[in-house]
């Protein structure tokens, strides 16, 4: 019955990589490409579960189409991570030729001092790249170690879950944001088929991924930071307030929340900050990043659901950042703006060049802009400003903003 299980297990696996050829385009694909061949390291970080080794093993195929050679190492199977341990330097020598991908990089971080060995054992002038493609949790120590031993050697590329852009056409927008971008939970045969998997996802996360890179926080601490955190999707961050729910200190609340957004799980949107002549608040707003997890942790189950809950708004508040910011790149940064006295904007792209753009998000089919959002524009004078709602069509409001589709600002940010 193992066997039968195991190949059952595997055919799924199979079939669920098919699917994702057909109607997913991961964008990162031909980004990592073009990364290989201008660094000898390139590092993909992302979440569990997100996609990192299917897209790992598409580039490998790829290259074995065109007869390039390259060796899989996986260092969450034990023996993969035993054949390197011993000597790293000499195990990854024996495959110089070779494009190296060593999946689940945080079980062994101490192998990046030898990647650094290899790479500048290249002559001067010489230098090859496509040595190494590193996969792994974007983890405080995994980001340490890569940055001071690869220091100008290696790339890194974020892998989020997808965004409305990568999906083909023939998957509803609300399937995305109900179940969020995890390939697993979007794919799913059914929205109870998806819950389950996304509550085992936090549940893995909570007792064996977090434990596995280094910091001892109780499970039950965490879930009920998660859950709160839910509940108050798109809050100011009270940091006070939720270390007297858990029982603990301050710092150990901002510690965790560290974590969290270390792991790629929680966003942390700083405030904007100028010289107005107004009191400005200063807390971050936070968000969980996957709008499926969200609603996981608030038991809510399908889009109806999500609909008529009270988070509908903040969800897709949030959901619609995590789509624009997957199109922005790391040359734009993010913000909002809000004054004490309610001047608000939802959220603020400082563009290349500084230029400001102002966006302001509304669920349904007829946005209204508040007072709050132009006084916020007369202090800020954002070169574009726009309102995105939930439809398709695209027109211009008063004072110069003008409505749009998520889809459609992505495009813009895309081209900006």
């Amino acid at each position: 019955m193992a066997k039968i299980a195991y190949g059952e297990f595997i055919l799924a696996i199979l079939e669920l990589n098919t699917i994702i050829a057909r109607v997913i385009n991961r964008r990162l694909y031909m980004t990592i490409a073009n990364r290989l061949e201008e660094f000898p390291a390139v590092a993909l970080l992302g979440p569990r579960q997100v996609g990192k080794t299917t897209l790992a093993r598409q580039l490998a195929k790829k290259r074995n189409e065109k007869r390039l050679p390259t060796h899989f190492l996986d260092l969450e199977n034990p023996a993969d991570r035993a054949r390197l341990a011993p000597d790293p330097l000499e195990c990854l020598r024996r495959h110089d030729q070779a494009l190296v991908i060593l999946d689940e990089i945080q079980h062994l971080p101490e192998v990046f001092p030898s990647l650094r060995v290899l790479i500048d054992d290249d002559l001067p002038g010489t230098r090859r790249n496509s040595r190494f493609l590193v996969l792994g949790s974007a983890s405080i120590d995994l980001l340490r170690q890569s940055s001071e031993s690869l220091a100008g050697r290696i790339s890194h590329l974020e892998l989020r879950p997808f965004d409305l852009n990568e999906v083909s056409a023939e998957f509803p927008q609300e399937q995305l944001w109900n179940r969020g971008g995890f390939p697993r939970s979007f794919l799913a045969s059914s929205d109870a088929k998806s819950m389950v998997w996304r509550t085992d996802l936090i549940q893995t996360y909570l007792e064996r991924d977090i434990p596995q890179l280094g910091p001892r926080i109780p499970a039950e601490t965490l879930r009920r930071l998660l859950t709160m955190l839910a509940h108050s999707q798109g809050g100011m961050l009270n940091a006070a307030q939720l270390a007297r729910s858990l029982a603990v200190d301050g710092k150990t609340v901002s510690r965790y929340l560290d974590l969290l957004v270390d792991l790629l799980l929680v966003r942390r949107l700083p405030p904007y900050h100028i010289n107005v002549g107004k009191r400005l608040v200063k807390s971050p707003k936070v968000y969980l990043r996957d709008s499926g997890l969200l609603h996981a942790l608030l038991g809510i189950k399908g889009i109806d659901d999500v609909l008529s809950h009270p988070i509908a708004g903040q969800s897709w508040e949030g959901w619609v950042i995590e789509n624009v910011l997957a199109r922005a790149g790391n040359f734009v940064t993010p913000c909002f703006f809000r004054t004490s006295a309610g001047a608000e904007i939802d959220l603020v792209l400082e563009m290349p060049g500084g230029a400001l753009w102002a966006i302001e998000i509304k669920r349904g089919l007829a946005p209204k802009l508040e007072r709050g959002f132009h006084q916020a524009c007369a202090d800020l004078h954002p070169q574009r400003s726009f309102v995105v709602h939930s439809g398709s069509e695209r027109f211009h409001m008063s004072r110069g903003v003008e409505a749009i589709s998520i889809a459609h600002l992505m495009d813009e940010v895309s081209a900006a």
